[in-house]
């Protein structure tokens, strides 16, 4: 578990970045820099060379890493675990390579959280390259796969919306057998798609604007059926419909679960209490406070309110989430937290 390079101690882990240019790859650079445990070793982007002072002014005297072209047989040499900020489809044909080289690989991209190839090419629309090392990733989301996670080698770090809709849904899907339908209603700041040049992110197109997009068929529906599916123990769809905010980050996610037999306020509350009692980073708000946006962004918490119709029969559960934290980088280092027996909120708090 620890490295065995004479250049740094023993309890220090050397870790890599690939794609280190775009929002979550520089978030990640940003946890790490003060990361007790861990010394950024490795940082590259094929498409931004430099200094990291330089990309960044904010890292300026900060760090005199040099971002570079990827060179996998550097990577190998120079880490203990690498962080995969890859575009989506890009990561099926690094991480089997790092992976045979003896590297940890968390991997914040999509190619590896659906376990179904076929599914992954029909919402993603890319032949899957490296169908063999899907069994091998373990879906990131400690607060449900924690003990997978510290044996692991290989984790699929999950997408923004559906750490929030997970999270948010857990206790009910894993406990009720009355669900009827699940409704979410799911908001995002523009950072969340990315860092590149589109007209439609342009500033005089957000600003002062408010839209849905990928009205049903959004990539992320997929993934969030697939682990509420495993939670409740049998086929659980949604309807998810996402909406872009005019801010940069954060998520907020209004969901709506439906009920049969019903389940007053009290009786929520108090199974979100119990599900979530020793999570560090699941924030469950008191009766009758909902959580926002600015009270998550920059964190990696997900914070959780909750209401109940007065035939308590629709439960609204409301999460918050900072998007390039909780829902990308921050679920990512508390992930090699995990695998190397930090303290889970190491770097995050």
């Amino acid at each position: 578990m620890k490295n065995n390079n004479l250049e740094y101690p023993s309890d220090i882990i050397r870790a890599g970045i690939l794609g280190v240019s775009g929002y979550t790859g520089r978030e990640v650079f940003a946890i790490l820099l003060k990361h007790p445990n861990v010394r950024i070793t490795y940082v590259a982007a094929n498409n931004t060379q430099g200094l990291m002072g330089q990309i960044y002014p904010e890292f300026l005297n900060r760090t005199t890493l040099n971002c570079q072209k990827m060179d996998l047989a550097q990577v190998a040499q120079k880490c203990d675990v690498v962080f995969l900020a890859l575009p989506h489809t890009e990561s099926m044909s690094v991480a089997p390579k790092l992976l045979k080289a003896g590297l940890k690989v968390i991997d914040l991209s999509a190619d590896y959280r659906l376990k179904s190839p076929k599914v992954y090419e029909q919402w993603y629309g890319h032949k899957h390259t490296d169908p063999k090392s899907i069994a091998k990733a373990v879906y990131g989301m400690p607060e449900l796969y924690r003990q997978k996670i510290k044996k692991a080698n290989f984790v699929a770090n999950p997408g923004c919306y559906p750490t929030a809709a997970i999270l948010g849904l857990a206790p009910l899907v894993s406990t009720r057998n009355d669900i009827q339908a699940i409704i979410i209603d799911a908001k995002s700041g523009v950072s969340g798609a990315g860092r590149k040049a589109t007209v439609d992110k342009l500033y005089s197109e957000i600003n002062e604007n408010f839209k849905a997009y990928k009205v049903l068929s959004h990539q992320h529906s997929p993934e969030i059926e697939q682990y509420l599916s495993q939670l409740a123990g049998h086929v659980t769809k949604i309807s998810f419909v996402a909406h872009l905010l005019p801010i940069t980050r954060g998520i907020l996610n209004t969901m709506y679960v439906q009920l049969i037999d019903g389940i007053t306020l009290n009786q929520v509350h108090t199974l979100y209490k119990k599900f979530y009692k020793t999570e560090s980073f699941v924030r469950l708000h008191p009766i009758g406070v909902q959580p926002e946006v600015k009270n998550v962004a920059n964190t990696n918490f997900c914070d959780i309110g909750l209401a109940v119709s007065p035939d308590k029969k629709t439960v609204v559960v409301t999460s918050a989430i900072d998007n390039l934290v909780k829902g990308a980088a921050g679920q990512a280092v508390q992930n090699m937290n995990i695998i190397y027996g930090f303290n889970e909120v190491e770097g995050l708090l």
